[in-house]
């Protein structure tokens, strides 16, 4: 870990680095996605606020190589060219829904106008509109919207002075005997999220009715498994290493079924994509009919 005033000073260094604060910035980093251009092509500023910077201390990089290979991109799903996400649950293509029809009309202003970083990411949590859209043209059941809360994690730890490897995957769901996980929200929206005892800002990467998925170097009590040494499409291996299941596998078969799709996807964007999706459609919330 690095120490006191030499990790001043990098924050020093870093805080310079981009016009928007670094926690912030990265919440930012890819609106050119989202508006259907290249980097190369990607403006400086959208609503008033600088946007498209580059993430500091290898953040967005690391992000993606949780996700996406390295090496030159190639088609990978013939006949989809688009920006849009498809459901590795449903086969869907995200064009076909309401969402898409918020991001045409602008519906992600609100991704990345406030300057308020927790806010921010209480907006990305349960964005629709985010997760429209993939990482990557080239890697289509990839997520924009848990790309960006990845990076936003590894960058909040960074900036404490913390190393990859110093990283952990926490569950926390209502299947654990964790007193912080029984009031467990019903509703998902960005005021929701900054209320709920349960979200913790920039390091919950996944929040659903059943679920949240944190990562951290201070994992506590909850049930953790360390992320690996160095960032790789690790979900699978680290999913499986969880001392205890987040979900109620002994409850029912939809349990099962996800336990066993989460046990196969090495992509992480990929993986916390199909756990919300997977809860939207079957899990208690469905269930007792209140929604997701």
């Amino acid at each position: 870990m690095v120490d006191g005033p030499a990790l001043e000073a990098d924050r020093s260094r870093e805080d310079a680095s981009t016009r928007a604060a670094p926690m912030v910035a990265v919440y930012r980093h890819d609106v050119h996605k989202l508006r259907h251009r290249r980097h190369s092509a990607a403006a400086e500023s959208y609503a008033g606020v600088a946007v498209n910077e580059t993430v500091p201390l290898h953040a967005d990089r690391d992000a993606a190589l949780l996700s996406r290979p390295r090496g030159e991109p190639e088609q990978t799903v013939a006949n989809h060219w688009s920006p849009y996400r498809l459901s590795l649950l449903t086969g869907e293509t995200a064009v076909e829904t309401d969402r898409i029809q918020a991001a045409a009309g602008g519906g992600f202003r609100d991704l990345v106008t406030p300057d308020d970083p927790e806010r921010l990411h209480a907006r990305w949590l349960p964005s629709a509109v985010a997760g429209a859209y993939s990482e990557s043209v080239h890697y289509p059941y990839t997520s924009l919207q848990y790309h960006t809360l990845l990076a936003a994690a590894l960058l909040d730890a960074y900036r404490a002075g913390r190393a990859f490897e110093d990283l952990w995957l926490v569950a926390t769901g209502s299947s654990l005997d964790d007193a912080s996980t029984t009031d467990t929200a019903t509703t998902r929206d960005p005021e929701a999220a900054l209320a709920a005892d349960e979200v913790e800002p920039h390091r919950t990467v996944c929040w659903t009715p059943d679920l949240a998925l944190h990562v951290t170097a201070t994992p506590g009590d909850s049930p953790a498994a360390r992320l690996g040494d160095a960032p790789a499409r690790s979900f699978a291996d680290v999913w499986s290493r969880l001392p205890a299941h987040p979900i109620d596998t002994d409850g029912g078969r939809r349990w099962r079924l996800l336990d066993a799709q989460l046990r196969r996807i090495r992509s992480w964007s990929v993986a916390l994509a199909y756990i919300d999706e997977f809860i939207e459609l079957h899990g208690s919330a469905a269930e007792r009919g209140d929604g997701a």
